[in-house]
């Protein structure tokens, strides 16, 4: 998040300046005036941080990175069929758009209202999150904890499709490109560092009366910008009061948020009050050369406190103009003051052990394909991605389909591969290509041919076109307005799958799928090839490269194994030649993982089952509900499994 006076910049410079004045003995570090919470992290990894800043918003990002330290398992969720709160916001959000929903976000701050904060859209899904969490406290679906994490990940995205030039003083008359963006939430990473954490949400000269720390941390604000003021939008959002608005800005009364230290006749005063009162044996101030306070009134200010009478001064030097000529008053300074206060004693004296893994993620975002591809596993993603190992070299997916399972593991490359050869040209074609400019090409094409959920001849039209020159660009366009938005050709590869009416259409969650592949996939060392799994080289894999086989299933009646959709027939015959490459790949010590079926309809996959107990593999049982998939009918009696060469908890080869 853009924000005025953040020291992301400066983590270094501080540490390095108070460093020299620790014994080491330090336990607590009391961060007074938070904001975005970037030093209070920084300092997370050595101490018991107290955060505190009066603005709602910075509260509500310290409860979650800051304070929280427990892995969330939102058990009230889970009982409502909810695992990815995250996924369920972003997706069921689109439902306000679809209805033409106009809640108080969209009336307060987008065209709708008559100003330009966020697109309609943007703000449409802002109204519907900031709902829902409200519900599922009230409903005691989520914990406080939940509640912080969920409400903190919401607003640390809103920045990036705000329509202004970094603060929310006033927003852009002409779209500004990222804010056209969709919403996209973006998880937060919560750094545990085995301790007790506490944020707070009041006036820093009253906080410091009542908590003792051993180093304390002070960065107020130091000219006549008032926080409150250029952040209200995210501050409003935070407390969800839906107060009144006023102006062009569309602001709310924030008088009682005004910071005294932005107040040219009250600052110094103000100061002194906190420095007199901080129960500190360290203190760091961060203040600027052109702030209210000049810098040797400053000095001598604390000198009056310090409890050796000796301060400490670091001039960081930046330019705050860049006029041709260069004059004194052009030049502007970080100051960084240390001194040193009466000795005290923390008052957290005992440090909370949390035996878990040192960082975590929220019910980790995977990345949806953009394809509803039959027999797609990102369903089965949360169960799925534990039970592979880390640290990957080399990643093959065998038979990638919608890459909804290769492209959602860390590696340090990715091997996708399908023999359907309109299906990996697609990805081919979207690696490295910039999303937005693939979106535009897309609704051109839309427009082109007038494509619509009812507009029939011109899908006939379009899909005549493309089977007359496929490409993937209009594959994509094809495949968004076909029925179930699925692929399917006939033996000659024409694309024949019918209209989606009333139904398919390039949609704003299709949009948002989309671009969210394509830039994780843009980070991705990714090749993709289209050979028969048989004739792939394994050869050359080692013992940290991973290989993940999701063959179609012998004993089920998928489309995509009948033999009638141009693609090769999966028999006895096939199914014995994949068990030969996984014991040769056992034998190289390279790891694997097979999904499959082992019942299904009082069906059992026996050739299967024998080739698991002969070699002593391991079965790891799923729970997965298909939805989609045609093969499927409400998996009566079916038994999904991850069949592993290596033990899913130590992932030890089996020997």
């Amino acid at each position: 998040m853009r924000y005025i006076g953040s020291k992301n910049l400066l983590l270094d410079e501080i540490d390095n300046f108070l460093s020299p004045h620790l014994s080491g003995e330090e336990k607590t570090f009391l961060d007074l005036f938070a904001g975005t919470n970037v030093v209070s992290a920084f300092f997370k990894k050595r101490y018991s941080i107290i955060s505190n800043d009066i603005l709602y918003f910075s509260f509500v990002n310290a409860k979650a990175i800051i304070e929280g330290n427990d892995e969330l398992r939102y058990d009230g969720l889970l009982k409502k069929g909810i695992s990815d709160p995250v996924s369920f916001l972003e997706n069921e959000s689109l439902k306000y758009i679809e209805e033409n929903h106009v809640g108080y976000y969209e009336e307060s701050y987008s065209p709708t209202g008559g100003v330009m904060y966020f697109t309609v859209e943007n703000a449409k899904k802002i109204d519907y999150m900031r709902e829902q969490l409200e519900v599922w406290k009230d409903e005691f679906d989520i914990s406080s904890e939940e509640y912080h994490y969920l409400l903190a990940t919401l607003l640390s995205a809103i920045p990036y499709v705000s329509n202004i030039t970094g603060t929310y003083g006033a927003f852009l008359k002409h779209w500004d490109k990222r804010a056209l963006n969709p919403l996209v939430l973006r998880p937060l990473t919560v750094e545990k560092n085995f301790k007790s954490n506490k944020a707070y949400n009041i006036d820093s000269n009253e906080l410091v009366k009542e908590v003792i720390a051993d180093i304390t941390y002070i960065d107020t604000p130091y000219n006549s910008r008032q926080y409150a003021s250029n952040y209200h939008v995210l501050e409003n959002i935070a407390r969800h009061t839906k107060p009144p608005l006023k102006g062009k800005t569309k602001i709310f009364d924030w008088k009682e948020l005004r910071s005294d230290y932005s107040v040219k006749k009250n600052a110094y005063e103000t100061m002194k009050d906190l420095i007199k009162n901080v129960q500190s044996e360290h203190v760091v101030i961060s203040y600027s050369s052109d702030g209210i306070i000049e810098e040797d009134k400053f000095v001598e200010l604390i000198k009056g406190y310090s409890y050796d009478k000796e301060v400490k001064v670091k001039k960081i030097k930046y330019r705050k103009y860049k006029s041709k000529v260069k004059s004194e008053s052009d030049e502007l300074y970080e100051l960084l003051f240390y001194f040193k206060k009466s000795e005290t004693k923390t008052t957290l004296k005992t440090q909370k052990t949390i035996n878990t893994k040192e960082t975590w993620n929220l019910a980790p975002k995977f990345v949806k394909s953009p394809l509803n591809y039959i027999g797609g596993k990102y369903k089965l993603l949360n169960q799925l991605v534990p039970l592979f190992p880390n640290n990957i070299k080399t990643f093959v997916d065998v038979f990638s389909g919608g890459c909804n399972v290769g492209i959602n593991i860390p590696a340090k490359n990715h091997i996708f591969n399908d023999m359907n050869v309109r299906l990996n040209e697609l990805f081919e074609f979207l690696h490295y290509k910039n999303p937005d400019d693939v979106i535009a090409l897309i609704e051109n094409r839309i427009n082109e041919f007038q494509l619509t959920k009812t507009n029939c001849d011109g899908f006939l039209r379009f899909r005549d076109t493309y089977n007359e020159n496929p490409n993937p660009l209009d594959l994509y366009v094809l495949v968004s307005f076909s029925y179930n938005y699925q692929i399917r050709f006939n033996n000659n590869m024409k694309f024949n799958n019918p209209f989606g009416r009333d139904r398919s259409h390039f949609s704003m969650n299709m949009k948002q799928n989309l671009y969210n592949f394509m830039t994780k996939l843009n980070c991705l060392n990714a090749n993709f090839s289209t050979s028969f799994f048989e004739n792939l080289n394994y050869f050359e894999l080692s013992e940290n490269d991973f290989v993940y086989f999701d063959p179609p299933y012998l004993i089920t009646i998928g489309n995509y194994n009948d033999g009638n959709r141009g693609f090769r027939n999966w028999d006895e015959v096939e199914e014995k030649k994949l068990y030969k490459i996984m014991d040769i790949l056992t034998e190289q010590g390279v790891r694997w993982a097979l999904s499959n079926v082992l019942t299904h309809k009082e069906k059992e996959n026996k050739l299967l089952v024998d080739f698991v107990n002969a070699n002593g593999y391991n079965i790891t049982d799923l729970d997965y509900n298909y939805n989609n998939s045609s093969y499927n009918s409400k998996k009566k009696g079916s038994r999904e499994v991850l069949i592993t060469n290596y033990c899913t908890k130590t992932f030890e080869l089996t020997s």
